[in-house]
């Protein structure tokens, strides 16, 4: 399987919502308080840290656009995001976040791959046949799909019709097909 292909050379790409913190369904995480890691998330990422070359957050953030939340409190949340995954021994590279309306004019939403060049700008040795997507929605399958990636699928109650070259119900599972 592709995945013992894995190395520091490989880069991983993560959604946010619904795949580092639990997603919520009926509007925007807004605030620290509202962020709360998935199950396992925190406990997996010293390993994902330790076998990724990088690890690159591709995030669609319209609440800022929608004036849900300001930019600024979207930085503090990722922020806040960054140090915990640092306290637990883990490392995030970089976060894109795609906080316009969907689309319009320069629209930087998954599954476009905007955050993914703009990845590349920063981390030119990024290739994009050698990174690895975990989403839990169609976008996000597909924004690795379009560029060349492999992708996982985080299942969730979300409807999803796009197929994912692997499917996991959390990070622990994914933590125990790394380490075979």
């Amino acid at each position: 399987m592709w995945v013992q292909e894995i190395d520091s050379d490989w880069t991983l790409f993560l959604d946010r919502d619904g795949v580092i913190n639990q997603r919520n369904f009926n509007g925007y995480i807004t605030s620290v308080e509202t962020f709360h890691f998935t199950p396992y998330f925190l406990d997996s990422i010293p390993i994902l840290t330790n076998i990724f070359g990088k690890i690159i957050v591709v995030t669609n953030q319209q609440g800022v656009a929608k004036g849900e939340m300001s930019i600024d409190k979207l930085h503090e949340i990722h922020s806040y995001m960054k140090q915990a995954i640092q306290k637990h021994g883990g490392k995030i590279n970089h976060v894109l976040s795609a906080t316009n309306l969907k689309n319009t004019i320069n629209d930087r939403r998954k599954p476009l791959p905007n955050m993914a060049f703009e990845a590349k700008k920063i981390f030119p040795t990024i290739d994009f046949t050698k990174s690895v997507m975990i989403g839990d929605t169609n976008s996000d399958i597909l924004f690795g799909n379009n560029l060349g990636m492999k992708t996982i699928l985080l299942k969730s109650t979300e409807q999803i019709t796009v197929k994912a070259d692997l499917e996991i119900n959390n990070f622990n599972e994914l933590k125990s097909i790394l380490q075979q």
